[in-house]
């Protein structure tokens, strides 16, 4: 089907669902309907491919993916971009006087996930899909998402993201596939609303399932004819407080609670799915259930799903070993973090009055498991530690290590931490389950379609766009290197990204910033470990120097922030402040005109990251050695040409080996120095002997800014000099790193004025970063884990789709 036949079809479907879905004409019609009529267009296009991939999957080893965010972003773009179907979509457009960038815009950012746990989950599922792999996504379908960030005055203020108050057409009710999830207190139906993923250049399409929880039963009629209006609909809030946040505040027990709910809700509802799915196949012999069936825990919040799936399993009338073996062999587990505060523990009470009878299966396999250790002669204070109940609490990761046959980090460096520190216990014992799947980003969304321009290059110089689906055809570009022509584009091309970046900024901020400084950005959630605030001492003392010696050499930069922090987190909040106030002092000075300027990004999301990673010349990774796991931010920006300023942190490492350091900016302490360093550390020496430290440090609280009275800065301060009663000071180790940090980000400003230099080292990031796509880690996982093969949709099962009226996938 030609290009023009294609259009032609899109414009008479955004005309039908136009009058279908919202009775207007298309003079009449606002760019909101503009978008949910092409959005509708999209998803019929996709539909009976979508349907014949289902089916297709259904009868071979499905893989699971659960996780608790899929930070999958704008759905529009990436469709047309996938679909191929961009042009035809602005031809349609075009014909009814709509432009294609203003219609895209209407699209809100799906509120499905926080930080980088969920944009990997998203990665992963687009990858799978343009592998042919059959994997399927359950999570949350959260009413608001996180929460919208609004910055007041320099604070931090959570309001509710509203996402789906308009209609989002790219998710399904399946009605007929609703779950009966029970609590002890109460019942709750979840509902499944599927969003489908579509590959790039390829027919299949697979499906992200969201639980939408609905109650059991309706309000109380008598109740409300009584006029006991609150009483009547008690129960349905409490339901719909299920899906209605995603990581509801738990510094109170009803936060905990509530935690535990949603977890158990998806992934009850979810296993029940893989369940009633296998029975539709195979019956009601479960022999070859893990031979069909594999489920991946996205960290540790669904791990709950192990106990569930042996509850059902027992429900089938399996006893108990039989139950455990499945069990077993159908879980994968993959840890995200280091931190043990994020390795969840739940109160055993909690558990108790949510669901006894998970309860009880808990503590059968913490018996099971003490037992078993005490067999092999391990002590008893060791079992104790390492047992899955202990002192009151469950212990969600040592279930998932205990009871999963694949266990892996996703980095380098972070699997090693793993077997050497974190679950060294665990790693003695099981060996043969680690393995390292260091974390990808896709291409498709992360380059082709954020960076058309670049995108562009590269399929020029290569002469086709396969590199989209195989980024090691960009290794053969490094020829390129000294490629004068080449290299100029590079950077027009960035500067073009920087200028539209700049207008954003302008548009919606009413900031005007120099283009033709540097861009140096760091954009990721709000944590003290990831060192935001080592990134704002940085650019204080920088002014700090430049107004004590206004001749200095200064190379004109943009600081850009991006971050939000969770409700609860006092200091994370207390740091977006004090960047706030930096940029207020910076930015309100003349003396700084188009030499020093600080932008804080609110409410960063996806949407605004497409943006932001194309136009930056340097990438923030600077958190404490030893503290990210990965990271999949540092793999967007090389991608997209910005040089890494950080520390040997996460998969920092495997980016200097792939490009070497005299393409990236190395500094501060090494893992393997840190337990040393950190157990003689005194921060207040680096304080009083590190040139312009005090200065900084002492800004928090000598009435250079000011917090509002809220005591935040001070406590700031505390941390740093003094610690608390349950932290020593500055255990992020800002201070320690502080000189080493300002003398190589020094060094990286002065060799940008290198403009050929720099443009190498761009290139070289550029060409070598294939071994960050989420393809490869999707294909590692595949192989040595999953066991799952490509399934292609065949081409007599397809055919019809071909001719549909909307004519999908046909060049």
């Amino acid at each position: 089907m030609s290009r023009e036949e294609i259009t032609q079809k899109m414009i008479v479907a955004i005309q039908t669902h136009l009058k279908a879905d919202v009775a207007k004409v298309p003079k009449h019609a606002s760019r909101s309907d503009f978008w949910e009529a092409l959005s509708r267009t999209i998803v019929q296009m996709v539909a009976e491919d979508w349907e014949n991939s289902r089916a297709l999957y259904s009868k071979k080893r499905y893989q699971y993916y659960f996780s608790a965010e899929f930070l999958v972003g704008r759905s529009t773009l990436n469709n047309l971009v996938n679909l191929n179907i961009y042009d035809e979509a602005r031809d349609a457009l075009a014909h009814f006087g709509q432009d294609i960038n203003e219609i895209l815009e209407e699209e809100n950012d799906a509120a499905l996930g926080n930080g980088g746990l969920g944009r990997l989950a998203a990665c992963f599922l687009d990858s799978s899909a343009t592998m042919d792999l059959p994997v399927m996504g359950y999570g949350l379908l959260y009413r608001y998402g996180l929460f919208r960030q609004q910055i007041d005055n320099g604070f931090q203020k959570e309001f509710p993201d509203a996402w789906m108050e308009k209609d989002y057409p790219f998710i399904v009710r399946r009605e007929e596939n609703k779950r009966l999830v029970r609590y002890q207190d109460f019942d709750v139906w979840a509902v499944p609303y599927d969003l489908p993923i579509t590959g790039y250049n390829t027919r299949n399409v697979n499906t992200l399932r969201l639980w939408k929880a609905e109650p059991a039963q309706e309000f109380d009629f008598n109740l409300f004819n009584s006029q006991r209006f609150d009483d009547a609909v008690r129960e349905r809030n409490r339901v719909e407080d299920i899906w209605r946040v995603l990581y509801p505040n738990d510094t109170s027990y009803d936060g905990k609670v509530l935690r535990v709910r949603q977890q158990y809700f998806f992934v009850s509802a979810g296993i029940q799915d893989i369940i009633a799915r296998y029975k539709r196949e195979h019956g009601d012999d479960f022999t070859n259930f893990a031979d069909y069936n594999s489920i991946q825990l996205n960290d540790t919040h669904p791990v709950i799903g192990i106990p569930e799936l042996i509850r059902l399993l027992l429900e089938e009338g399996l006893d108990w070993n039989e139950a455990w073996q499945i069990t077993t062999k159908t879980f994968a587990y993959t840890n995200h973090t280091v931190l043990p505060e994020a390795m969840e523990k739940w109160d055993v009470s909690i558990f108790q009055y949510l669901f006894p009878e998970i309860m009880s299966i808990v503590q059968r396999i913490d018996e099971q498991f003490r037992k078993e250790m005490l067999d092999r002669g391990m002590s008893f204070e060791r079992v104790h530690y390492m047992a899955p109940v202990s002192d009151g609490k469950v212990h969600m990761a040592w279930i998932a290590c205990y009871a999963s046959f694949s266990i892996n980090g996703v980095a380098a460096m972070h699997t090693e931490i793993l077997k050497d520190d974190t679950l060294n216990d665990w790693f003695g014992i099981y060996p043969e389950r680690f393995n390292n799947k260091t974390n990808g980003v896709t291409p498709r969304r992360w380059l082709r379609t954020c960076n058309p321009e670049l995108s562009g290059l590269l399929t020029e110089l290569l002469g086709s766009d396969s590199w989209v689906k195989d980024m090691t055809q960009l290794r053969q570009l490094e020829s390129y290197i000294d490629d004068e022509a080449v290299l100029a584009r590079t950077m027009d091309i960035k500067q073009e990204r920087k200028e539209i970046l700049a207008d954003w900024i302008y548009e919606n901020m009413g900031m005007r910033v120099n283009t033709e400084a540097v861009f140096d950005i760091q954009i990721k959630r709000l944590h003290e470990y990831k060192r935001q605030l080592l990134n704002a001492f940085y650019v204080l003392d920088l002014y700090y120097r430049f107004k004590q010696n206004p001749d200095m050499e200064l190379v004109p930069r943009v600081f850009i922030f991006g971050a939000k922090s969770a409700p609860g987190y006092f200091r994370a909040k207390a740091i977006i402040k004090f960047i706030n106030e930096v940029a207020k002092l910076v930015n309100n000075d003349p003396d700084c005109h188009d030499k020093l300027q600080v932008v804080f990004i609110p409410n960063y999301n996806v949407s605004k990251a497409e943006l932001l990673f194309p136009a930056a010349d340097v990438s923030e990774q600077i958190s404490t050695a030893g503290m990210e796991a990965s990271g999949t931010g540092n793999m967007k920006f090389m991608m997209n040409g910005a040089l890494t300023l950080g520390t040997l942190d996460g998969a920092n490492v495997e980016i200097v080996e792939e490009v070497g350091y005299g393409n990236a900016y190395i500094f501060g302490a090494r893992i393997e120095n840190m337990d040393s360093t950190m157990s003689y550390y005194n921060p207040r020496w680096q304080y009083e002997n590190v040139p312009g430290l005090k200065r900084v440090v002492d800004s928090l609280v000598d009435g250079t800014f000011r917090d509002g009275g809220t005591g935040m800065f001070q406590d700031i301060y505390n941390s740093l000099l003094q610690g608390t009663d349950w932290q020593k000071p500055d255990v992020y180790y800002v201070l320690g790193d502080f000189a080493d940090y300002r003398k190589v980000r020094d060094k990286m400003a002065k060799d940008y004025l290198d403009k050929e230099s720099w443009a190498r080292k761009c290139w070289t990031n550029i060409v070598r970063s294939s071994r960050f796509s989420s393809d490869r880690t999707i294909n590692d996982y595949a192989t040595e884990v999953w066991k799952i093969k490509p399934v292609a949709l065949d081409e007599e099962v397809s055919h019809q789709a071909r001719t549909e009226t909307t004519g999908a996938r046909v060049k």
